[in-house]
């Protein structure tokens, strides 16, 4: 506990080290924690669960008093781990407005702003993987019914000789 931030840490079930590597992350590491999930329809088409939140993606907020409500994402503040989304903001007590920060577990992605070219990247890579997995395991689902309708009709025939066996002890009594 002594250093302020190990990049060797590898985990700890204390969840005071673990509130210290998360507040004491270098900037660099502090973009995985910017992870929101994808829509459903997102999911489907790129193959990803969650990806970093970016200016520019149209959000929807999933928890809290703006439940429901969508709009772009207008700032990302990565020392606080926050989001700051267009259109939602609060009332101060001195009559101006403050734009209302959300953690990006609480918003969901409805739609990416496909700008950056690291971003379409990363993406297309994990698309790449998918297709590849999709066409194994294809192959492997018609190796695996061959297999399984032989080894069915191994158990009819083995349920077939048990049954006679049992039938003749009755016959002997």
């Amino acid at each position: 506990m002594k250093s302020k931030f190990s990049k060797t840490w590898k985990a700890s079930k204390q969840p005071r080290k673990q509130r210290k590597y998360l507040a004491n992350a270098p900037l660099h590491l502090r973009g995985k924690f910017m992870a929101a999930t994808l829509s459903k329809v997102l999911r489907g088409k790129y193959g990803v669960r969650n990806i970093e939140v970016r200016k520019g993606d149209e959000v929807k907020i999933m928890r809290g008093k703006f439940k429901k409500k969508t709009g772009k994402v207008g700032a990302v503040d990565l020392k606080r781990t926050a989001v700051s989304i267009d259109g939602i903001e609060k009332l101060k007590k001195d009559g101006s407005k403050s734009a209302v920060k959300f953690h990006p577990s609480k918003v969901m992605i409805m739609s990416l702003n496909l700008d950056d070219q690291k971003r379409m990247k990363r993406i297309k890579k994990v698309d790449d993987k998918v297709e590849k997995k999709a066409d194994v395991k294809g192959e492997k689902k018609v190796e695996d019914k061959a297999g399984k309708e032989k080894s069915e009709k191994g158990t009819e025939e083995k349920k077939s000789d048990k049954n006679t066996e049992k039938k003749n002890v009755h016959k002997k009594k």
